[in-house]
């Protein structure tokens, strides 16, 4: 099987990188290829190149076969599973991504060579470099509120400047981390953050809140042109006919992390502002983490949040709309405590907890009438906290201890904390 890997791969470099023959047609063709696949002829308005060298040295691979003539360029695939390895581990399983599907990224593309008045066809860094925004990214060394002013990115709806200090400190595509100042960052650097702010916020969530720090967020590997690479998951919609068991352990996790989000060391309230099953999956030892960052908001608990005010012109321009919408998050003195258990509630939760599961016996009846109420948004934050609280206990006498559970096992053997 390694050979043949070993075989497909030199194949695809050969379709990727180019060959020795000095012909112009192949070497055309890998450099529309690799431009498809990753987009690297777009940087600097990119995410970043941290991870290119693992495509190059074979060890990322694509799970299913691509060549120059796969439907790259559909309007709906922004994902391919994948295997990542390095010195350190065997293979494992990765999400390729990019932050916008090819058709949204050909709109926002268009979009700035058309604010230049270039038509639809330009050096959309050229045009990107030139905004009045960046030129004062340009100037500055500290990443200041004034800066994203204006971006519809939903953790930068109202921003402090710890926030935005950790955004910095925690930037992962430069070759220092850990400074909260921007003198390390090149031009190129500078812009490639503003366009990742702007257009999705995913790689930047991953890295400042580390599942290796205790975040229910999933690994980020690193960024190759407009291509991110994140540890690989199962999706959370494939356990909707699991037994019971299963799913009020996935349902109580939900609840757990939600709770964490909102109140945790770092002072960072973390909430949803949309919520689906594709924003969730598992791992092997079935524990849940968050796979989709882009809509989640963050409010500072430690600094607070200044009063919303008016957009003014100098605050809109190309980069206000980069991600496909210029709709800006409803303002922050408007999110309620309970937000995100009523999303959690009224469009995951009810998939996990069904009626079926009353009539069968399995589900106490109380389980669907707490859930009714936590989706509820016209309850008071109180009785709905009372509710989401009432429910755990219920889920918890439901969940499993055994070998299938890894996250928790065998400690739950030991302890009913588990």
């Amino acid at each position: 099987m390694a050979g043949i890997w070993s075989e497909v791969w030199t194949l695809y470099l050969i379709l990727a990188l180019g060959t020795p023959d000095p012909s112009p047609e192949p070497q055309e063709k890998s450099r529309d290829f690799r431009r498809i696949l990753l987009g690297l002829d777009k940087c600097n308005a990119c995410i970043g190149t941290s991870i290119c060298k693992k495509f190059f040295k074979d060890e990322i691979r694509f799970e299913r076969w691509l060549t120059a003539q796969s439907n790259l360029s559909s309007a709906d695939v922004r994902s391919y599973e994948g295997n990542y390895t390095d010195s350190t581990a065997g293979w494992r399983p990765v999400v390729l991504s990019q932050l916008m599907s090819p058709h949204l990224h050909e709109i926002s593309d268009n979009s700035i060579c058309t604010s230049a008045g270039k038509g639809k066809s330009c050096s959309i860094e050229a045009v990107l470099r030139a905004t009045s925004r960046f030129q004062s990214w340009v100037r500055s060394n500290i990443l200041l509120p004034s800066m994203v002013k204006g971006l519809v990115t939903p953790m930068l709806r109202c921003p402090s400047q710890r926030l935005l200090d950790r955004i910095v400190r925690r930037y992962f595509e430069v070759t220092d981390v850990g400074s909260m100042q921007m003198k390390h960052f090149s031009e190129k650097d500078k812009l490639r953050l503003l366009y990742t702010l702007a257009v999705n916020q995913q790689p930047l969530i991953l890295q400042m809140f580390p599942g290796t720090e205790g975040w229910p967020f999933l690994r980020y590997h690193g960024s190759c042109g407009r291509m991110m690479v994140r540890a690989g998951s199962r999706p959370l919609r494939s356990l909707f006919s699991s037994p019971l068991e299963r799913r009020a352990d996935i349902a109580y996790q939900l609840l757990h992390i939600t709770q964490s989000l909102s109140s945790n060391s770092l002072q960072f309230s973390l909430f949803y502002t949309s919520v689906s099953e594709d924003m969730f999956g598992t791992l092997d030892d079935s524990r849940l983490f968050i796979v989709d960052a882009s809509t989640i908001g963050i409010i500072d608990l430690q600094e607070g949040h200044p009063p919303d005010e008016d957009l003014l012109p100098e605050h809109l321009d190309v980069f206000s709309c980069l991600s496909g919408s210029c709709t800006r998050p409803p303002p922050c003195e408007t999110v309620r405590a309970t937000q995100s258990f009523i999303l959690l509630c009224k469009h995951v939760l009810n998939k996990l907890l069904i009626p079926n599961d009353v009539q069968s016996g399995q589900l106490p009846r109380a389980a669907v009438n707490e859930l009714a109420i936590c989706a509820d948004q016209s309850q008071s934050d109180q009785r709905i906290i009372t509710a989401i609280q009432s429910l755990k206990n219920i889920l918890q006498t439901l969940r499993a201890c055994s070998a299938l559970y890894g996250y928790r096992y065998p400690e739950c053997l030991y302890s009913d904390k588990f």
